[in-house]
C-alpha cells in the first residue's frame, strides 16, 4: 500500500518548467538519452514511441545535441550513459555524433545502447563500437515465431531463429550483451518459454538477460486483444520461476529481472544510481529528490531548445519519506540495500524512520538482514518483480496521459492556426 501511495504521488507533477537542482561538484551522474523512433510500433509497448520519419528524426537528434550541451553549460558531469527508445539505432550516423558529443564533453566509462534485431549488421556493430558503447541491449521479447507474428515483430525484425544468429555474430562485439525478453504473453506456453531460456543460455550465450513481465495498460490493452491475444496474469509466477532454473549456474541474478554472466551492467540504470539527469523528448530525471518530465511533444521540445532552454515541463518534489521509500525500493530491486549507503545520503535515522515498512518486508520472508545490508530473499525477488511492475504501470499511465495532453494541444493549435490563416485570406 505505501508503494502504490509512493508510485501515485511520484507521476502527480507540477508544472514547473526548467527547475532543476544545481549539480554537486565534482561529483559524477547518470545520464538517460531518449530516442523516440521505432520502425514498427509494439502493440505491448506503452514507452513514449513515434513511427519513424528521417525528416523528423533528423532535427530531433540536433536537438538532442543541443539539450545534452546545455547540460555541460550548467556544470553537470556524467560517468555512464543509457540510450533507450524507441530505437536509438534509427539512424547510426546521427547517434553516433551525439555519442561522440558525450564523450568528449563529459568523464564517460560507460555507455549502453538499447536497438532491435534487424540492426544487428556488420556496419552498424562498428559504428556503435567506435561510439564507445561498452554495452548493448537488443529487444528481442521472444524467439517464437507465432508469438512474434502476433506482436507485429516477425514482420518487421526478423525471425526467432535470424535474431539467435544475429545476436551470435556481435556477442564478441561488447563487454555485455543484453537480451530482454518478456514472459506471461497471451498464448505463451511454459515450453515456448523453455525454449527462449535455452537458447539465450546455449544458442547465444547472452553475457546478460533482461526478462520483464508483461505490463498492459489501458492505453494498450484493446490493441493487444485484438492483435495477440487475452492477457493475463496467471502463469506470471510460474514463469517467473522458470528462469533461475532454466539459465543455470552460469548466470547470477543482478537485480530481480536481470541476469549476468560475471560481473556485468545492470540493465535498470535506476538500480545503482540515486541521481540521473533525463534529456530528449519524454525522458524522466532524478534529482535530489525531484522527479523531473521533459515534454512528450516533439515540436514543443525541438522549439524549446531552440530557445536554449531544457526539455522539462513538469516535477515533483518528494518528501523526505518518499525519497527513503524510493530509495528502498530501488536499491532492493538491486537484490541489496547497504545500510551505509543510505546513513550517508540520509542521516543516522533513515532506516529507523521506514521501520513499518521494513517490519512488514521481515515479517513476510521478503527480505533478511544482514547487519550490513537488507538482502532480497528468493520469495522477495518475484514480489519485487510485481513492485516494480507497478512502478512502471504508473510511469506508463503518466505517459499516456502526457501523450493525451499534447494531442489535445496540438489539435487546438492546429484550429487556431486555421482560424487565423481564414482571416489571413
Amino acid at each position: 500500500a505505501a508503494a502504490n501511495g509512493l508510485f501515485r504521488r511520484a507521476f502527480h507533477f507540477n508544472s514547473q518548467p526548467d527547475r532543476l537542482p544545481e549539480p554537486e561538484p565534482g561529483r559524477q551522474y547518470l545520464l538517460y538519452v531518449h530516442v523516440p523512433f521505432c520502425e514498427s510500433l509494439c502493440p505491448f509497448c506503452s514507452f513514449h514511441r513515434v513511427q519513424f520519419r528521417a525528416a523528423r528524426a533528423e532535427p530531433y537528434f540536433q536537438a538532442l545535441r543541443g539539450e545534452i550541451a546545455r547540460y555541460g553549460e550548467l556544470g553537470f558531469d556524467f560517468s555512464e550513459v543509457y540510450v533507450g527508445g524507441g530505437t536509438p539505432t534509427v539512424l547510426p550516423d546521427e547517434l553516433r555524433k551525439t555519442l561522440d558529443l558525450i564523450r568528449a564533453r563529459f568523464s564517460v566509462r560507460d555507455i549502453s545502447v538499447e536497438t532491435n534485431p534487424n540492426h544487428l549488421t556488420a556496419p552498424n556493430i562498428q559504428t556503435l563500437k567506435s561510439a564507445g558503447v561498452t554495452r548493448l541491449s537488443v529487444g528481442v521479447q521472444s524467439f517464437d515465431d507465432e508469438l512474434l507474428r502476433r506482436m507485429g515483430r516477425y514482420q518487421a525484425y526478423g525471425s526467432g531463429a535470424q535474431t539467435a544468429d544475429r545476436l551470435a555474430a556481435c556477442l564478441d562485439a561488447f563487454q555485455t550483451l543484453n537480451v530482454d525478453l518478456i514472459f506471461n504473453l497471451p498464448d505463451q506456453s511454459a515450453d515456448s518459454f523453455a525454449r527462449d531460456l535455452e537458447i539465450v543460455r546455449d544458442g547465444v550465450r547472452a553475457t546478460q538477460a533482461s526478462f520483464y513481465p508483461l505490463m498492459a495498460t489501458a492505453a494498450t490493452r484493446g490493441r493487444m486483444r485484438r492483435e495477440m491475444g487475452v492477457a493475463t496474469g496467471d502463469n506470471e509466477a510460474a514463469f517467473y520461476r522458470m528462469i533461475s532454473s532454466g539459465l543455470g549456474d552460469d548466470y547470477q541474478a543482478e537485480s530481480a529481472w536481470c541476469w549476468s554472466r560475471g560481473a556485468n551492467m545492470v540493465d535498470e540504470y535506476v538500480v545503482n544510481h540515486d541521481d540521473y539527469v533525463g534529456v530528449g523528448s519524454g525522458a524522466f530525471g532524478y534529482l535530489n529528490g525531484r522527479f523531473t518530465a521533459n515534454t512528450f511533444s516533439l515540436r514543443e521540445y525541438r522549439a524549446r531548445i531552440a530557445a536554449g532552454r531544457l526539455g522539462i515541463t513538469r516535477s515533483r518534489d518528494f518528501s523526505r519519506r518518499d525519497q527513503l521509500r524510493y530509495h528502498l525500493l530501488m536499491r532492493l530491486f538491486g537484490l541489496q540495500l547497504d545500510k551505509s549507503v543510505m546513513r550517508a545520503r540520509f542521516g543516522e535515522g533513515a532506516l529507523g524512520a521506514l521501520w513499518p515498512e521494513l517490519a512488514v518486508l521481515k515479517l513476510a520472508g521478503l527480505v533478511r538482514d544482514t547487519g550490513d545490508e537488507l538482502r532480497l530473499t528468493d520469495r522477495g525477488m518475484y514480489y519485487w518483480v510485481v513492485l516494480m511492475s507497478g512502478f512502471f504501470s504508473s510511469v506508463n499511465r503518466f505517459r499516456e496521459a502526457m501523450r493525451d495532453q499534447w494531442r489535445v494541444e496540438s489539435r487546438a493549435a492546429g484550429s487556431r492556426q486555421a482560424e487565423l490563416t481564414g482571416v489571413i485570406k
